[in-house]
């Protein structure tokens, strides 16, 4: 009985901290895509699962995706000024950086629906409220459900373009896209979020040097 009650006691007490706000720290996320075009499947299942490391801080948030095949991808968002710094480095393109508006754009918010359930879900400890999207994005039509939730003072580089519809960092994502026939679902889940001190560099938003200024990133 002793046994129990103390597996139960830390049981709760890992959820009470997890309910807590979360102003500085790392979320580990990884993100998952298929489709039912088996030659996609078969490269996609060569590129395997990629992860994000996201760093936050205060307004500030960097995220950082890094894969073989895909090379290095990372945003930087200070949601206090809206504007963010992307950074590619791949073979394909070379190593190439875009500074942008965090805050959406008309044309962005006309593309985007965003419904509020009430239906929730805790993930990790934290409890998460489900929202429903559909949007138009790149020429393609894409649905999905996203979990998120207000405890984690981060930015999400996928949810800037919702406007104040939306209110949370998201733990879980189910999209599907599909355009011209073609169909693919991406999933996105935190699996891992630590509360600790993350250093001011982290949040530069100063291009380094190699970097050269595009307008326009592929797969933006």
């Amino acid at each position: 009985m002793k046994k129990l009650l103390f597996i139960l006691t830390l049981s709760f007490s890992l959820t009470m901290f997890a309910q807590e706000q979360i102003n500085e720290g790392i979320v580990i996320s990884k993100q998952t895509m298929s489709s039912d075009n088996e030659q996609m499947n078969a490269q996609l299942a060569m590129l395997g699962d990629m992860m994000t490391t996201t760093y936050f801080k205060n307004d500030k948030t960097r995220s950082e995706t890094s894969n073989p095949m895909t090379g290095t991808t990372v945003f930087i968002g200070d949601n206090a000024t809206k504007k963010s710094l992307m950074l590619m480095d791949n073979a394909m393109i070379g190593k190439k950086f875009m500074e942008t508006d965090m805050t959406p754009s008309e044309a962005d918010l006309e593309n985007v629906s965003i419904e509020k359930t009430n239906e929730t879900k805790t993930i990790l400890g934290y409890e998460c409220v489900k929202y429903n999207v559909t949007m138009k994005k790149d020429g393609a039509d894409v649905k999905g459900a996203i979990y998120a939730t207000d405890k984690l003072h981060a930015i999400s580089q996928q949810t800037t373009a919702f406007g104040d519809d939306f209110k949370g960092f998201p733990m879980y994502m189910s999209l599907a896209l599909e355009q011209q026939g073609f169909k693919m679902d991406l999933v996105t889940e935190v699996t891992e979020v630590k509360a600790e001190n993350v250093a001011d560099e982290k949040f530069n938003m100063t291009p380094p040097e190699g970097y050269t200024k595009t307008d326009n990133l592929i797969g933006m």
